[in-house]
C-alpha cells in the first residue's frame, strides 16, 4: 500500500528549504520586488538552485543532478508556495526539465542541473496536459511565429519551442523577442515570445514531451497550492487568536471557528490529493488519474483559503503592505494554470468512464 506520509529525508529537505526561505524570502521583500516590475529574485535562486542543488532534483545523477523523485520536488514546491517565492522553480526545474527528460537531451539537462541555466517551455501557462498547444512555423531551418502566456520566459536562458513539424526546439533566449504581459500574479510573470527567423536545435518530438511536462506541472502545482493554502490557514488562525473584539479573541467566536474548521478539512484533503499525485508520478502509476483528481480539488481550495484569509484579516488584509494579496493573486492565477478545475474534472470523467449523460 502506498505510504503518503513524509519520510525523514523529505522532512529534512523541508526544513532546509524553509530555513533558506526564512533568510532570503521575507514578505516585505517579495512585495517590494513585485512592485518594482522585476519579481524574480536571483539572490534567492542561486543558493536554492546551485547551493542546495534543487534545480537538478529530478535529473539523474549521471547527468549532474540529484536523482530524486517527484515526492521530493513536491516538498520543495510546498515550501515555495508557502513563501510565494518569486523563482522559476516550477517552470524550469520541473516543467522544462520533464520535457527534456522525455527527449533524453543530456546536454541541456546537464546545464539545468547546475542551476546556472534556466529554461522555459514555450507553451501557454493555461494549457492543460491533454489539450492541444500552439506551434510556430519551421521555414528554411529557422523558427517563425508568436506564442503568448509563457510563464517565466523573461528569466529563461533557453526556450523550448514546439514547431509545426512536430519537433521541440531549443532556442537561445537572445534569439527571441520576449515581451512582458500583464499578469494577475505579480510573482510569476507572463510574456509573449516572438521568433523571427530564430535558429533552433531539435531536441525531440514535441507531442509526448509537452504532454509529460504539462502533466508533471499540473501534478506538482497541487503541492504549491497546498503550501499556499496551509500558510493562509495558519496565519489566519494566528491572527484571530491575537485580534480582540468585545474584550475577547476574535477566534473564539463560534461562527469563525466553523469557517476555520471547514477550511482545515479542505486543506487536509488537499494534502492527501497533492501527495497522491506526486507519489503517482514518482512511481509512474495512475499518474493521469491522480493528477486530474489533485487539480480538480486543489484550485478551489487554494482560492477559498486565500479569500478567507483576506476577509478574516479584516482591514489590514486589504492593505498592500500585508502579503495576503500575493497569496490570493497566486491562488487565482494557479486556478487556471495547466488547465482549470473544470477541465481536469472533464479529463477525469473520461479516464474513469463516467461521462455526463
Amino acid at each position: 500500500m502506498t505510504d503518503l506520509l513524509y519520510s525523514e529525508e523529505e522532512e529534512a529537505l523541508r526544513a532546509a528549504v524553509r530555513d533558506l526561505l526564512t533568510d532570503h524570502c521575507d514578505p516585505a521583500g517579495v512585495i517590494a520586488r513585485a512592485e518594482s516590475g522585476a519579481p524574480h529574485d536571483p539572490v534567492l535562486w542561486k543558493p536554492l538552485a546551485e547551493g542546495m542543488g534543487l534545480a537538478g532534483l529530478l535529473i539523474p545523477e549521471e547527468l549532474g543532478g540529484q536523482g530524486a523523485t517527484h515526492r521530493e520536488a513536491a516538498v520543495v514546491l510546498e515550501e515555495l508556495g508557502r513563501a510565494v517565492a518569486p523563482v522559476p522553480y516550477l517552470t524550469s526545474a520541473v516543467v522544462a526539465t520533464e520535457a527534456l527528460l522525455a527527449c533524453a537531451d543530456e546536454e541541456l539537462l546537464g546545464l539545468l542541473a547546475s542551476g546556472r541555466t534556466r529554461a522555459a517551455l514555450a507553451v501557454g501557462l493555461h494549457i492543460a496536459p491533454d489539450a492541444g498547444f500552439p506551434a510556430v512555423r519551421l521555414e528554411d531551418g529557422t523558427l517563425h511565429g508568436e506564442l503568448t502566456g509563457i510563464a517565466d520566459a523573461a528569466t529563461a536562458d533557453v526556450l523550448l519551442v514546439p514547431a509545426d513539424d512536430g519537433g521541440l526546439y531549443a532556442v537561445g533566449a537572445d534569439a527571441a523577442t520576449v515581451t512582458g504581459q500583464v499578469a494577475f500574479d505579480l510573482t510569476r510573470p507572463l510574456a509573449t515570445v516572438r521568433l523571427d527567423g530564430a535558429p533552433g536545435r531539435r531536441v525531440g518530438d514535441a507531442g509526448p514531451a509537452v504532454r509529460r511536462a504539462l502533466r508533471a506541472g499540473a501534478a506538482l502545482l497541487a503541492s504549491e497550492q497546498l503550501g499556499l493554502a496551509d500558510w493562509t490557514l495558519t496565519e489566519t488562525v494566528r491572527y484571530l487568536k491575537e485580534r480582540k473584539q468585545f474584550n475577547r479573541p476574535v477566534g473564539g467566536f463560534q461562527a469563525l471557528k466553523h469557517r476555520l474548521a471547514q477550511l482545515w478539512l479542505e486543506v487536509v484533503s488537499l494534502r492527501a490529493a497533492a501527495r497522491a499525485a506526486a507519489d503517482a508520478l514518482a512511481r509512474d502509476e495512475d499518474a493521469d488519474v491522480t493528477t486530474a483528481v489533485a487539480q480538480a480539488y486543489a484550485s478551489p481550495v487554494a482560492v477559498h483559503a486565500a479569500e478567507e484569509a483576506l476577509q478574516l484579516h479584516g482591514g489590514i488584509g486589504m492593505t498592500w503592505e500585508h502579503p495576503v494579496h500575493l497569496y490570493l493573486k497566486r491562488a487565482k492565477a494557479d486556478s487556471i494554470a495547466y488547465g482549470t478545475a473544470g477541465a481536469h474534472r472533464e479529463t477525469l470523467a473520461g479516464l474513469v468512464d463516467l461521462q455526463a449523460p
